[in-house]
């Protein structure tokens, strides 16, 4: 619908200095003459958007203006909201539940209601499984920390067990995968680096200030090197854990066998965080290839069997 197309191209302009008229076009599907005569309209609605020739130029919304908050639908803000609030149940941050009470104000009184089941009937839970309070405060101190742009250290335990301290310049927090994590410049390793948030102890916020650096974690994930020691591995699955294989492998990747099991392959990088994954399938998983993986998961039974059959001489004496 051309309203819909409207208001589309409007929020756009609210959020960008410039864009182009063919940009738009190629967004939204149509030729650049309807996106001008679209602009024309809206003009004509009172949104004054204005054309700035050159190459680096673009249309535009003039300078200082602001849109009136009911371009937002009721759907639009119970979004919003639903979204704030869930993010908001880990941060405890005042500042978005602040925002949330905002945007609860433009709402009329009759679809409150409306709004208050929202979070009953789709939930967003960012509070990973065995999730420990102290983890909750320290991603209060180190939102604080970013936010401020203030110097941090923190003891820090890598996957080898080492413990070092770390001094770094807080940038993100990102919750991904089952986890969260902390994107920071070390001034250590004089560079960026991810740190898991379980892995951290001891915060301790400093008063040295830091100027932001321009880059962002999408922009340091794309110019990080491939992981090292990748290894393909190929599977075999008992049916019996059909439901476990379907959750943790792409479907692409899992051929079925006449006899109901699976065969899967996949490249993992080779370390403990693989052997103990495949060592969690239990019985109902086989490596087939590489040898030196399966001698691996052998070397590795051989001594759980140790550990646990003196665990039974010993109570039997």
């Amino acid at each position: 619908m051309r309203i819909d197309r409207m208001l589309g191209i409007v929020v756009l302009l609210l959020n960008r200095n410039k864009i182009t008229a063919k940009e738009l076009s190629r967004r939204f599907e149509v030729s650049v003459r309807t996106i001008y005569r679209d602009i024309e309209a809206i003009n004509l609605a009172g949104i004054p958007i204005i054309s700035f020739p050159g190459s680096k130029g673009g249309l535009g919304i003039m300078e200082n203006y602001r849109l009136n908050g009911q371009v937002l639908s009721l759907d639009d803000m119970t979004s919003i909201i639903s979204a704030l609030r869930n993010v908001n149940r880990t941060l405890g941050n005042t500042d978005l539940e602040t925002v949330s009470e905002k945007i609860l104000n433009l709402i009329p009184k009759d679809k409150i209601d409306y709004i208050k089941r929202q979070p009953e009937e789709f939930c967003i839970d960012l509070i990973p499984w065995n999730f420990r309070d102290k983890y909750k405060d320290f991603l209060k101190i180190l939102q604080c920390a970013i936010s401020e742009n203030r110097v941090t250290k923190f003891f820090y335990r890598n996957m080898r067990g080492e413990e070092m301290i770390r001094i770094v310049e807080p940038m993100t927090l990102v919750f991904k995968g089952y986890a969260w994590y902390l994107f920071a410049f070390c001034r250590k390793r004089s560079d960026y680096r991810i740190f898991k948030l379980s892995r951290i102890e001891g915060i301790d916020v400093l008063p040295e200030r830091f100027t932001r650096k321009e880059t962002t974690y999408h922009e340091a994930m794309k110019l990080q090197a491939p992981p090292k020691n990748l290894v393909n591995i190929t599977m075999k699955f008992s049916p019996v854990i059909k439901p476990q294989v379907e959750e943790f492998f792409e479907e692409s990747i899992v051929k079925t066998l006449g006899d109901g099991s699976f065969i899967v392959s996949v490249t993992f990088p080779e370390d403990e965080w693989v052997y103990s994954t495949l060592l969690g399938f239990g019985e109902h998983m086989e490596v087939l290839e590489p040898g030196h993986i399966k001698e691996k998961l052998r070397e590795k039974i051989k001594k759980m069997s140790l550990l646990y059959n003196a665990d039974i001489m010993l109570s039997q004496h």
